[in-house]
């Protein structure tokens, strides 16, 4: 069966060969588009295409049996479905009356298992981020909640060191002047003590001098 088969066996089913042209291309070439991006095309019962890299290797000509090297490439590859075996193999027999023979894919079949196994994956993978962003969130709040503790404490230390200080120069400027009474006070005392000096000083001086000239008049008597 090539295209235009295809095209008139689902004609009736589409209204009209147009319709069925259509969409036969529409199908086609969101399949190839999918599979050129990289994407896997799944259709459940019937199979899977998917693009597979070939790395570069050697072969053989088949017609002249020379050793050739063939180049890095990438190529289409088709896996038929365990329901589309199963119809091929006879182990299943092709639904009459006009039902689609694709519509419902045994249990265990690949694609089944295949997307079952990618939909566990990537609940998997959403819960473990999910997780991963709950305990970020938890840690950034505690790190946050020292941070701001830290600096109320910094805060205090720096209030009780401010108070300590006031205190200190409030102590400086009562002081101050009890120091300066004391300093006026030793100023006034201090000509007071030299006057008290000179007055003991003379009379002293004058019973030297006394002495001295009645040991010279008793030297001359003699």
């Amino acid at each position: 069966m090539n295209k235009a088969q295809l095209v008139e066996a689902i004609a009736d089913k589409l209204g009209g060969r147009q319709q069925a042209a259509d969409a036969v291309d529409a199908v086609l070439d969101a399949m190839v588009r999918a599979v050129v991006a990289g994407d896997r095309v799944s259709v459940t019962g019937f199979g899977s295409f998917e693009k597979v890299d070939r790395p570069a290797r050697y072969a053989r000509n088949p017609q002249t049996g020379e050793r050739v090297r063939v180049k890095k490439t990438s190529v289409p590859r088709f896996r038929a479905g365990q329901g589309f075996k199963d119809l091929v193999a006879g182990t299943k027999k092709l639904p009459k009356g006009g039902e689609v023979s694709v519509k419902k894919a045994p249990k265990g079949s690949l694609s089944g298992g295949a997307s079952a196994t990618v939909k566990k994956a990537a609940a998997k993978k959403a819960t473990t981020a999910k997780k991963a962003a709950a305990k970020t969130a938890v840690a950034k709040k505690t790190a946050a909640k020292k941070t701001t503790a830290t600096a109320k404490k910094t805060t205090a230390t720096a209030k009780k060191t401010t108070a300590t200080a006031k205190k200190t120069t409030a102590t400086a400027k009562k002081t101050a002047p009890t120091a300066k009474k004391t300093t006026a006070t030793a100023k006034k005392t201090a000509p007071a003590a030299k006057k008290a000096t000179a007055k003991t000083t003379a009379p002293a001086k004058k019973t030297t001098a006394r002495k001295t000239t009645a040991k010279k008049t008793t030297a001359r008597k003699k």
